[in-house]
């Protein structure tokens, strides 16, 4: 029979329990301020609002609007200012060139013709031609010459060395999809500065097309990537790949105008266009300023005739 001792030691083990489990209790309410505000940290970041205008359409309708643009320009004659860059994070430097001057004369299927002029004295900076399968270059000022037939530079050249006419050729021009190729559509969002107000962020949706090579057995390569912006239906971004997967090109467009063909009509057409080769460590900011679309172009404006007696070096 329990004794009145053990009654009374019970009572009190309960009593220190009780006690215990209401000043955990306690405990845990004064600590849940500490965890939910004492401690945290709050900090200002740049506020974003959505695009005032965001358009919709189908895959089917984004493919017929590249091929669209694509096959509008023929022809282009364009008056351009070029300012070009060399190096990157892996030089711990980047080396800008002074902005030139010149033409852009393009001429479907794939010819294309860069002449630029040095500035303040207006002679020849550099001439490069191509008709798709070879092309040639001349830089009086160093007296040297190339000629070469391949699209890509080889690994040893950097820099503006390893640029080659199809870089230009691909960015001005976007290609849509071919018969041999397959498409992936997804969307995303970038965040845009507001040209007029620099702290006004908008977010703004896109659609993006990734084109790939038909599978062999399980795999599909990535050719390229068209980023078209949901609030004018127009590419602002160009990421094209290599075989084995990395970008090779990026360019991005801006300051869009309108130019009327009396046979296809409207064509929009990018004012500003910055190429990136991140591979090959160089870039191109073309800024056009004048440009002919669709009127007939001569043979000999695609002609680079190299003078006698200056070297000519054979590139890979």
């Amino acid at each position: 029979m329990p004794t009145r001792h053990s009654f009374s030691g019970q009572i009190y083990l309960k009593f220190v329990l009780l006690r215990i489990r209401r000043a955990l209790a306690v405990g845990s309410v004064a600590l849940a301020p500490a965890l939910t505000g004492c401690l945290t940290h709050i900090r200002a970041v740049p506020k974003t609002r959505p695009a005032e205008v965001v358009m919709g359409a189908t895959l089917d309708q984004l493919l017929q609007q590249v091929d669209q643009r694509f096959n509008a320009i023929q022809t282009m004659n364009a008056s351009v200012q070029v300012v070009a860059a060399e190096g990157g994070g892996r030089q711990g430097q980047v080396k800008e060139f002074p902005s030139f001057g010149g033409y852009i004369f393009l001429r479907k299927p794939e010819d294309l013709r860069v002449l630029l002029r040095v500035p303040f004295l207006g002679s020849v900076g550099l001439d490069m031609v191509s008709d798709g399968k070879s092309w040639k270059l001349w830089i009086p000022k160093q007296n040297r010459a190339m000629t070469g037939t391949s699209e890509v530079a080889d690994p040893s050249q950097h820099g503006l060395e390893s640029l080659r006419p199809a870089v230009i050729f691909d960015s001005l021009v976007i290609h849509g999809l071919a018969p041999n190729q397959i498409v992936s559509l997804t969307q995303d969002s970038r965040i845009v500065t507001n040209p007029k107000k620099k702290l006004d962020l908008i977010e703004e949706p896109d659609y993006d097309l990734e084109i790939l090579d038909r599978p062999n057995d399980e795999t599909a390569n990535t050719i390229r990537v068209i980023h078209i912006s949901r609030t004018n239906l127009l590419p602002y971004q160009l990421d094209i790949y290599g075989p084995d997967g990395t970008v090779v090109t990026r360019a991005f467009y801006s300051n869009y105008q309108m130019f009327k063909d009396p046979k296809v009509g409207d064509i929009p057409f990018p004012m500003k266009i910055e190429i990136q080769r991140p591979q090959d460590q160089y870039s191109l900011t073309i800024t056009v300023t004048k440009v002919t679309l669709n009127q007939k172009l001569e043979d000999d404006q695609f002609e680079l005739n190299i003078p006698e007696g200056v070297p000519i070096q054979v590139m890979k």
